[in-house]
């Protein structure tokens, strides 16, 4: 993972020597850019290995960028942690839903962004399975990272994706927020993340498999599981 390019686009200067500061003494190698079009280029040049994306840039917004990545074939799959000032749930959900693997929010521990990256970056180097989780009329592709209703695909943002594999492979047993935000998002127990952040996903996921959403059971004040029967 040592000498990838991390490309941070970000028009706070002094937000980008900290974190390429901290990157670099990681062993990572960085790129930067200051506004949205120079960032939104040399994303698209494929050159680096993650992306670390602010929300609010100069002349194109963040939101746009990853919108344009994630419709691109070359960068569809390249990963993206949007750095923000906003923290409001509706913009988590912007950001989340467009394709960002992940959002940290203005101020922010460079300890905590360093272990984030590694998790994305070593889950979008994970080799998938070979296999497909079928309940009812959900079927979860690994290998090609899809989901269907009755055969037919689902848009489904990779967290969703992450979240609901790891619910319906779990054997009926009830995971908690930490748990999960362990196995999907990387994040251990030294690390504050809102748990909130489950919730939110859970709730997104719920709408997209419509009358199968039933399957998805809150344990309460303990965390969730799948009801595969």
């Amino acid at each position: 993972m040592a000498d990838e390019k991390i490309l941070i686009i970000e028009d706070d200067k002094n937000i980008v020597e900290l974190v390429k500061f901290n990157l670099e003494r990681e062993g990572f190698r960085v790129l930067t850019a200051s506004t949205g079009p120079a960032g939104l280029e040399m994303a698209l040049k494929g050159k680096a290995a993650a992306v670390l994306l602010d929300l609010m840039l100069p002349e194109l917004s963040g939101l746009d960028i990853c919108k344009t990545l994630r419709q691109n074939a070359k960068t569809q799959s390249l990963p993206i942690i949007m750095l923000t000032a906003k923290g409001t749930e509706a913009d988590k959900v912007v950001g989340l839903e467009l394709g960002a693997d992940d959002y940290i929010t203005k101020p922010f521990s460079p300890r905590e962004l360093v272990a984030r990256l590694k998790a994305v970056l070593r889950r979008s180097q994970e080799k998938p399975a070979e296999e497909i989780f079928k309940s009812g009329t959900i079927e979860v592709d690994v290998a090609r990272h899809e989901l269907r209703l009755k055969g037919k695909p689902v848009e489904i943002t990779a967290k969703e994706f992450e979240l609901l594999r790891v619910l319906m492979s779990s054997g009926g047993r009830v995971l908690t927020r930490g748990v999960l935000l362990e196995k999907i998002w990387g994040c251990d127990d030294s690390i504050n993340m809102e748990t909130r952040t489950v919730d939110m996903h859970i709730g997104h996921l719920r709408k997209k498999l419509r009358e199968e959403s039933n399957r998805i059971i809150t344990v309460k004040s303990v965390g969730y599981r799948f009801d595969g029967e």
